[in-house]
């Protein structure tokens, strides 16, 4: 790695950390602070169950578009989409301020979650795909959407002051023009794509020495086309796998603060806090893992740490010290669905059509997220909590089946097509 490419990637790296810091943590994080504010005022006529659609119709809409996202970023210039991503995320955010009938909140979060998609669900991965290889790759996320969490925390505090002197209205305003503010400077000075091959910022090793030349030879558009992807029994397990992680994740992200409060020990506000410090950590040793010992043993540690969050907290409203133990389970395994799409789809089925396999995969998982939460809620009042987590601890078990089976399937076919263009040369 040359001190250009160095440099370069530093610069991107850091204009991607603003980018996930403010507009997208602003948009991601802190509309559940307004939520009792605006069901107060009586005259837009929320209720608890009304409000909860914003999320929903929000997380729907970003999911339908992430694949005609993905067709912005093939058909025109990064600055041009990113831009217009800034506008919809945080222009929407400010928008909410006028809103005056719950259908307007509606139509803003699903703009507005469309804008979010093309700052960071997408566009994020687009770019660090892009400009580092796969032995840095994984770090490289990791550092970015570290810092969205770290922002997250201080994001919260001022939220809260400024709704309590200013008033909501006041205070979506401010969020949605700070996050413009930052993020045209940051779009039209310091993001872009790699002009070519030479500037991909690749990690230095014995290794590397030894294949210089193999490794300059290999073309970083190396990949599938979606439709290409699409017919592989890889992307069908991927896909299916994302699926239910997004069923399970939307459970355990919105239903455990009401699971936890069945046992009067527990204290919900220190089990957040724990979530939080464990996210930062697990998306700095997730990326890393990803880079050191490859998707495979990655996905499988995190489907484990998985599966002891799902079961501790289900024992959780008997034994206590199981309900942090949750906290940091479900903190350090965060990184398999928040990287573990984008690194996947980068890994599997290279940087072709990298953006529009990610949409594809990121639109099924939405689906389930958004599904997520009602099922479980079904499921609740049908049968019961015990067994709806049990539920959700087989979706846990059926997910990472599949998506360790797609990432052998697709080593194995990726590999047999390497060895014959291999006798070909």
């Amino acid at each position: 790695m040359n001190k250009k490419n160095k440099s370069n990637g530093l610069k991107i790296i850091i204009a991607c950390l603003l980018i996930q810091a403010l507009p997208y943590a602003i948009l991601a994080y802190l509309q559940p602070q307004f939520q009792a504010y605006v069901i107060d005022n009586k005259a837009l006529g929320f209720s608890v169950a009304t409000f909860s659609l914003i999320y929903s119709i929000g997380t729907f809409a970003s999911s339908v578009a992430s694949p005609i996202v993905s067709v912005l970023f093939k058909k025109f210039n990064l600055k041009a989409v990113y831009i217009a991503g800034a506008i919809l995320g945080c222009g929407g955010f400010a928008a909410f301020s006028i809103a005056t009938a719950p259908w307007q909140f509606y139509v803003i979060a699903a703009l507005m979650q469309v804008g979010a998609a093309i700052l960071s669900a997408l566009g994020i991965p687009l770019i660090i795909n892009s400009w580092f290889d796969d032995s840095s790759r994984g770090k490289a996320l990791s550092t970015v959407m570290a810092g969205g969490s770290l922002s997250n925390a201080v994001l919260q505090t001022v939220c809260v002051s400024l709704i309590t002197s200013k008033g909501y209205q006041f205070t979506y305003a401010f969020f949605g023009i700070l996050g413009l503010c930052v993020a045209i400077p940051v779009i039209l000075f310091m993001l872009r794509l790699p002009k070519d091959d030479s500037e991909i910022v690749r990690k230095e090793s014995k290794a590397d020495a030894n294949s210089e030349a193999k490794e300059e030879k290999k073309d970083a558009n190396w990949g599938y086309t979606v439709k290409e992807a699409m017919k592989t029994n890889g992307f069908k397990f991927l896909a299916v796998g994302f699926f239910f992680v997004g069923i399970y994740s939307a459970a355990l992200a919105t239903q455990y603060p009401n699971y936890l409060h069945q046992n009067h020990d527990v204290n919900t506000g220190t089990v957040g806090s724990l979530f939080a410090i464990c996210s930062f950590l697990g998306a700095i040793i997730g990326g890393n893992l990803f880079d050191k010992i490859g998707p495979f043993k990655t996905m499988l540690a995190g489907g484990v740490m998985t599966l002891i969050a799902n079961m501790s907290l289900i024992y959780a409203v008997d034994i206590t010290p199981l309900a942090y133990v949750f906290a940091v389970a479900k903190g350090f395994c965060i990184f398999t669905y928040s990287m573990g799409p984008a690194l996947l789809a980068g890994k599997l089925f290279g940087n072709k059509e990298y953006a529009g396999i990610l949409g594809m995969v990121q639109l099924i998982f939405g689906l389930g997220f958004a599904l997520g939460s009602s099922l479980f809620g079904v499921l609740v009042n049908t049968v019961g909590y015990m067994v709806a987590w049990y539920v959700m601890a087989v979706a846990i078990v059926v997910s990472f089946v599949l998506i360790l089976a797609a990432i052998k399937i697709m080593d194995k076919v990726n590999k047999k097509a390497e060895n014959a263009e291999d006798v070909a040369a």
